[in-house]
């Protein structure tokens, strides 16, 4: 389902593709209703008061990755956030028809506890989990700590796996000393339902402990930018001018986390008051180039050393990394 689509853009001045050149008559963003969508709130903003005078940018937040999979694949969207193993899945799916053209999140996951036992990963052991989206990243992501750490995920825990964050948020509300894997802005709900509740292990900085060792160390990467590769080989100007927006949004959004929450609220994303708390812990960024292909390309590995179908069934090459064009 579509929450805002249509009303979110610039009239271009002259939509300049490169220099000398034609742009298209607007570029269709799509992003998923959370993090990656607060990333560029101030993006979208700055196109719905027609601030953005270079190309026509147009926004639309979906409700989740699938209906925005239904309109990429056919062209009908031309940018969009999504978690990094499905943009390689996309990859593989469309025989190379998308690349990567920025990491937009790094890692967001926490677990969090209605109670006070829990204060590492070994105290997880015989404990029930609740956690969303088997089968997908979140289950990979966990699963990987879980391993690294002497936990498996198979005989060590329990994982009671939901079909959305919210009923993980309701289990752990309402349940003493239950504990649950989720990610922010789900973290500063369920905090604001039941005082109670507290982070217990931050599982971006267990990541990082694990890939220490690593000959190319990765990050935890729950969101990225991606885009036609049609569309960016027609319009290298454009992208850098996407490219160059989002970035001043993503700082924007760090660097004035009052003014950020008020957008957020404003396009009914999230609730000011819940922006407002969980922006700080949402690690929003903005990486592209060379650091972005070491750190996407490590996630990747590690996704398809626990399931290979969870990339795709094929770790992408090197044209799935887009590197700007001068």
């Amino acid at each position: 389902m579509i929450i805002c689509a249509g009303v979110i853009s610039a009239c271009a001045a002259g939509n300049n593709d490169t220099p000398g050149g034609s742009g298209p008559g607007s570029v269709s963003v799509a992003a998923i209703k959370g993090p990656s969508s607060i990333g560029m709130i101030k993006f979208m903003d700055e196109a719905d008061n027609g601030e953005t005078d270079t190309n026509n940018f147009s926004f639309e937040i979906f409700a989740n990755a699938d209906e925005i999979v239904s309109k990429i694949v056919p062209g009908q969207i031309d940018i969009a956030a999504v978690p990094p193993n499905l943009a390689s899945v996309l990859y593989n799916s469309t025989h190379g028809d998308v690349q990567v053209i920025a990491i937009g999140t790094l890692g967001m996951m926490y677990v969090v506890e209605n109670g006070d036992a829990v204060n590492s990963l070994e105290d997880l052991r015989g404990k029930t989990i609740y956690a969303g989206f088997k089968g997908k990243s979140p289950e990979y992501d966990l699963n990987y700590i879980l391993n690294g750490n002497g936990i498996d995920p198979e005989k060590d825990v329990s994982t009671e796996w939901k079909s959305e964050h919210t009923e993980c948020v309701a289990a752990l509300t309402t349940i003493e000393n239950a504990v649950a894997v989720l990610p922010q802005p789900f973290v500063t709900i369920a905090q604001t339902a039941n005082e109670n509740i507290r982070i217990a292990v931050d599982l971006n900085h267990e990541w990082d402990k694990l890939q220490r060792t690593s000959e190319s160390p990765s990050a935890l990467i729950t969101g990225v930018i991606a885009a036609r590769r049609e569309f960016c080989e027609n319009n290298p100007g454009v992208v850098n001018d996407f490219l160059d927006r989002y970035a001043a949004s993503a700082e924007y959004v760090t660097g004035n986390v009052n003014e950020a929450a008020v957008l957020v609220g404003r396009y009914d994303i999230f609730p000011e008051a819940t922006a407002r708390k969980a922006i700080p812990y949402c690690n929003i960024t903005f990486i592209e180039g060379p650091e972005m292909k070491e750190k996407l390309s490590g996630y990747l590995s590690v996704l398809f050393d626990l399931n290979p179908q969870s990339v795709g069934g094929a770790l992408p090459n090197d044209e799935f990394y887009f590197f700007r064009k001068a």
